[in-house]
């Protein structure tokens, strides 16, 4: 399954945004720039911040108000990337089909530009698009942001999922790790789209329960196809969970019943937006595109 030409254009909007944020030539160090926009570009699904456009449309919200926090949500998303392939973590030399950060850069390099994306994506956060009126939705999507990518979230997350290697776990671990390490960005990527719109308190919960239906079906079908998948597909190394030993949907319920879950997931997901009418269409093809995806 491919994404609508309406989503693909999304994604296009996107990179250009991401490349009008990407600090100037001439204003920052050249080979930290060079490395921030050698991990952001081409770039991979760009998922998370489409969900956050897709998010502020199904509301009433303008594009302009979204955009400046959608490719923050990218730019994090990256740093992750960069940061979870250093040797000290999963030791990747292998991402979105090319080598990764400090394979090119060293890892010294790969470290600051993963940090530099971090910081610069709540620059941008903060300071764009301007206005008093838009303050106070700024505010709360920061601090959803922060939350999502700090230890109540992807820190959070990827510390238990360090400490899970090679030991016994339960479902319910295995839960708390993923919202973690990987829900909680996606989910933190609906909810901003719908708290850029301006949209009511309500609306906003149902983004974050679709959120954290879509982000649950995410990881389940990139555990499975870390088994199933192809490295020239996916464009990174695959069977690595199962060599380190970690804690993945497959290796607990095995792969039939992690696919039917994935698919349960999905179609929660939807459930969680059917007041939205028409306008949450697009939210409910990217969940069945994340369940039918092959890389």
């Amino acid at each position: 399954m491919s994404l609508s030409p309406r989503l693909q254009r999304d994604r296009r909007l996107v990179d250009a945004a991401l490349r009008r944020f990407l600090p100037a030539a001439g204003s920052v160090p050249l080979t930290v720039r060079r490395a921030m926009a050698y991990s952001l570009f081409p770039g991979g699904k760009r998922l998370r911040p489409i969900l956050s456009i897709a998010a502020c449309r199904a509301l009433g919200g303008r594009l302009a108000d979204v955009l400046p926090a959608a490719a923050a949500v990218e730019m994090i998303h990256t740093y992750s990337l960069i940061h979870d392939d250093l040797p000290a973590l999963d030791n990747d030399d292998l991402r979105r089909g090319r080598a990764t950060s400090h394979r090119v850069f060293g890892e010294a390099m790969a470290i600051l530009a993963g940090d530099a994306l971090l910081t610069h994506a709540f620059e941008i956060a903060a300071s764009y698009p301007a206005g008093p009126h838009l303050a106070a939705r700024k505010v709360r999507a920061i601090r959803l942001l922060a939350r999502a990518a700090g230890i109540t979230g992807m820190i959070g997350g990827q510390v238990m999922d360090l400490e899970a290697e090679g030991r016994p776990y339960s479902y319910a671990t295995l839960l708390q790790i993923h919202r973690g390490k990987t829900g909680a960005l996606i989910s933190a990527a609906a909810q901003i789209g719908g708290i850029m719109a301006g949209g009511r308190r309500a609306d906003v919960r149902s983004l974050r329960a679709y959120g954290d239906s879509v982000g649950l079906a995410f990881q389940i079908i990139d555990d499975i196809l870390d088994l199933e998948g192809s490295t020239h597909r996916l464009g990174k190394t695959i069977g690595k969970d199962a060599r380190a030993r970690k804690a993945t949907f497959p290796a607990l319920l095995g792969i039939d019943e992690s696919r039917h879950r994935a698919r349960e997931a999905a179609r929660r997901a939807a459930g969680s937006i059917a007041g939205l009418g028409a306008r949450g269409r697009p939210l409910g093809e990217l969940a069945r595109f994340i369940v039918d995806r092959v890389s």
